[in-house]
């Protein structure tokens, strides 16, 4: 890889992400970071995911694991497993680099990669994981208005509500 050159769609371990960020801010690229679940991508996400992107010359995504999402959302989350979410993600323009965390919070992560600008949806509200690793070293931390109308969870419960039984759904 030439430093500066960024292969969009990757999808990194934790120690790959870390190796590539240092040569990306040694070119002197802007390193922006967001995460989340994306257990069904809707536009929310994909508008979230842009405004990161303007920030910053490369968009870094942390995605919770399997294991990770299950133990915040409950049985029967995520409804696609952590490969296939990771490949939906990296295939947007707008991701440089996705990594998948197995950790309750992406702290580990982002103070691994320590991120320019760390972005989180408003959603959290002042309490954004990692926010003191990044400001200590001069970063910053930006809270995005979430658009209104998209969630996940809503977007479950009306598919619920719409098709009740799992014979509805696969005879439609």
């Amino acid at each position: 890889m030439l430093v500066g050159h960024i292969d969009v769609g990757e999808i990194l371990s934790r120690d790959k992400l870390v190796e590539r960020v240092a040569a990306l801010k040694g070119a002197g690229q802007r390193i922006v970071f967001t995460n989340g679940c994306f257990d069904l991508l809707h536009p929310g996400h994909i508008v979230l995911l842009e405004k990161c992107r303007s920030m910053g010359d490369v968009l870094i995504v942390g995605m919770n694991s399997d294991r990770s999402v299950e133990e915040l959302k409950g049985p029967g989350r995520p409804l696609l497993p952590e490969q296939e979410r990771a490949e939906v993600l990296a295939a947007l323009a707008a991701v440089d680099f996705v990594s998948i965390f197995d950790e309750p919070t992406p702290r580990e992560l982002v103070a691994a990669v320590l991120p320019h600008v760390l972005v989180k949806g408003a959603d959290w509200g002042t309490y954004i994981v990692g926010r003191d690793d990044v400001e200590a070293r001069g970063g910053q931390v930006i809270s995005l208005q979430l658009e209104p109308g998209w969630s996940t969870t809503a977007l479950v419960e009306t598919v619920v509500e719409r098709f009740g039984n799992r014979s509805k759904v696969e005879s439609g």
